[in-house]
Parts: C-alpha cells; structure tokens; sequence
C-alpha cells in the first residue's frame, strides 16, 4: 500500500468515445487524495484496432514507468484481461467497479506488484483544452444490435438522478463552460425519475439559467424523443440545432441483420422535419457488414445523397468475438469495407460543402475554441478573423467565405 501524503499524483488516459474521456477525468477526481501515484487507462473495445491501441499504449506506459502502478479498466480491460495482466505493475478494474473508490485501494493493495516508493517517470499524454463540458446523464444499453460488444461490457442502461446531472451541469456553468453535451452509451433510453431526454433537456435549461448552448452526443433514430427534441430547438435557441444519430446503415436488410430497430423511412422522416426547422444532421456508420452487397450498400449511399447528412463518421466492421455478427456468413473484404468509408465520407463533405456554400453572408453563433477557432450551432469550423476572443466565449460572426473545411468570419 502507498504511503500517505497530501499530494496525489495521478495521470489518465483514455481510449475511444468521448464518454471514456470523461470517466477517466471522474476517476482521477476520485482516486485524488486517496492513493498517491498511479497511472489509470481507461480502455475501448468497440473494434479490434482500438482494443490493439489500447494494449500497445500500455506496454510502452509499463516500460517507461516501471515503478509506478497502472490501473488498466474500461471494455477491453473487461472483454479480455490475460492482454494486460502479464504487462508489468498492471491491475485491471473490471467495468462494473471503474467508479468504485475502494476497489482500486483493494485492488493495489493486493497487487503482487510492490512498488514502495511509486513514482511515474515519463507520461507525455496532455488532456487537451476542452471548450465544452460533457456530463454524463446514463450508462449501458438495453438493446441487442449483432455487432456491438459494449452492451455486454457495461451492462443494462441505467439513467442517472436528475439532481446528479443538475449539479454537474451548473459546476460546468460556473467553471465557465457556456455549452454543455449530455452522452452516454444510449442517451435515447434515458429515463430518469420520471422524465425522457427530451424532457431532461427542457428541465435542465429552465433550471441551469447559466446554459448558453446545449448539445446532445449521440441519438438512436428508433428514438421518438427525436422529434419532440427537434420540437425544443425550434422554441429554445439554445438548443444547439444539430443532432448525430447512430445510423450503422442505410440499407433496410442490413438494418434487419444488426438488430436495429429503425429503417430507412423512419430516417427520411427525421430529416424532413429537420429540413423544415434547419436541423443538420451527422451519422455513425458501419462499413462492410456480413452479407452487405454492392446492391445493398448503395442503398446506403442513395439514402445520404437523398437526406443529406454534413459528416458522416464511418468505419470498416469489426467482428468483436461473443457477438452474432462476428459468426455470421459472408464476411466483406476489408479492403472493400476501407473502400465503402472512403466513398461515404466524400458523399458527406459534398453534402457539407453545399451547406455552407448556402450560408455565406449568416450571421451565426458560435463557441470559441483556442485561437478563434469556433464552432457553429451545426457543429462546423468557423475560423475568425480579427483581436483575439477568449476561448469558451459565446458570439456572434458573420461568415464571409470558406478555408478547406471550415468557415470564415468576421466578429459581428
């Protein structure tokens, strides 16, 4: 067991989604104070590359800190754990237990690593300066898509205490975050103490008076809640009008095989309610899934050309062992699947090259990163020219033209 002092030195890095991001910044809160030095890795299993990352990255943390311990959690800690444990000075936290103090004081005090005098001699990994504050409003999945692993890692979806997620929104608000983004693994199944997200975010902004922007990271289109949130940001401005839904394909067998529960129409009809109210959207997409054939896969590029989304977030399939996908028939080519992330996203930036070729001359709000660089309501890079703005300042630009993928501007 280390000894105690009063200053704790404790290092987090994260893999994958953004929720990864900050329950590892939770944990380094927690552990503060409690155990002097450690290294916390929080891990990703959703491919078979982020699970390789993830192993890799720790390697080379054990090798250049052999006297410091290194707390290894999150999925593939959890998925697979013989791919840590025979790293040097590693203790693996299993899912269940990432936010639980007092499994990591038992888990180091029972570790057969004895470091006596702990000490972390090179970590270079530098969170990056957020503009936006995150807060988490649910964990876990109740719903069985043929791909996904993280259901079966973190579990049943459990939705958060409104108050909890209160609290968190107005620490951020008085850290001095003007935009805040609720996620989860399934924020569409929030449903806490009586309310759905949409009601979550009608609440929090009459109750966080200090909220200038909000956003939501990730949408189930299966989700009614859709509409009724498109509804709120047509009444409120501060709801950010841009959503990110979790398509996975745009082809109704393929949607059939992976166990999702929306279909292409469904996804029309979002769409054409967006377009009504000036909504944008984004999109998850699995590239190359089992039985996905050139016919089938066109379907999916038909529906972008036809609906219209400004970035799509694509990837080529991995089969992640334990899910039905993985055993499935008629496997795609890789290359192939590369080829499908490679044309989908081209489809995108054309998609969202018209958008902003069409609101040249707007004068828009925006959220001022570092070195007044913005993002707009619809999520694009807005570069602005001119005295530099602090960063997490909420103004207004105009835009006067483009630079590669962003807009630029000019203070109004």
């Amino acid at each position: 067991m280390q000894a105690e002092n009063n200053k704790s030195d404790i290092r987090v890095m994260a893999f994958g989604c953004r929720l990864n991001s900050l329950e590892a910044e939770k944990i380094q809160h927690m552990l503060h104070g409690a155990i002097n030095t450690a290294i916390v890795v929080n891990t990703c299993a959703v491919t078979a590359e982020a699970e390789r990352q993830s192993g890799q990255a720790i390697r080379k943390i054990a090798r250049e800190n052999p006297r410091a311990p290194i707390f290894v959690t999150g999925c593939a800690a959890t998925r697979n754990p013989t791919l840590f444990l025979e790293i040097p000075n590693t203790i693996i936290i299993h899912n269940r237990d990432k936010m639980n103090l007092n499994a990591y004081i038992d888990a180091l005090s029972a570790a057969p690593c004895d470091i006596l005098s702990p000490k972390i001699a090179k970590f270079e990994q530098h969170a990056p300066e957020m503009s936006k504050q995150f807060v988490q409003i649910q964990n876990g999945c109740n719903h069985k898509c043929a791909y996904c692993v993280t259901r079966l890692l973190r579990g049943p979806a459990k939705s958060f205490e409104y108050d909890q997620i209160l609290a968190d929104v107005k620490t951020a608000v008085r850290n001095g975050f003007n935009e805040i983004v609720l996620t989860g693994v399934d924020i569409a199944s929030y449903a806490g103490g009586g309310m759905l997200i949409s009601d979550l975010c009608r609440t929090l902004l009459r109750d966080a008076a200090g909220i200038k922007r909000l956003r939501l990271s990730s949408m189930d289109p299966a989700s009614p809640e859709i509409f009724k949130i498109m509804d709120l940001m047509e009444a409120d401005a501060r709801m950010m009008r841009h959503m990110h839904l979790s398509m996975q394909s745009g082809s109704d067998k393929i949607l059939r095989e992976m166990g999702r529960r929306h279909n292409s129409d469904m996804v029309r009809k979002i769409a054409a309610r967006g377009d009504e109210i000036g909504v944008t959207f984004s999109w998850d997409i699995i590239c190359g899934f089992p039985g996905e054939t050139d016919v089938l896969w066109e379907e999916t590029m038909a529906l972008v050309r036809e609906t219209r989304p400004i970035k799509v977030h694509a990837f080529p399939f991995s089969p992640r062992p334990g899910t039905p996908a993985a055993d499935m028939p008629h496997q795609i080519d890789r290359g192939v699947s590369k080829q499908r992330v490679h044309d989908i996203v081209a489809a995108a930036e054309h998609n969202r090259m018209e958008f902003m070729h069409s609101h040249i001359g707007d004068v828009v709000q925006v959220l001022v990163e570092q070195n007044n660089t913005a993002r707009d309501p619809h999520d694009i890079t807005v570069k602005i020219a001119g005295a530099p703005i602090s960063a997490r300042s909420v103004c207004l630009v105009r835009t006067t033209g483009i630079c590669g993928d962003a807009f630029n501007a000019e203070k109004v």
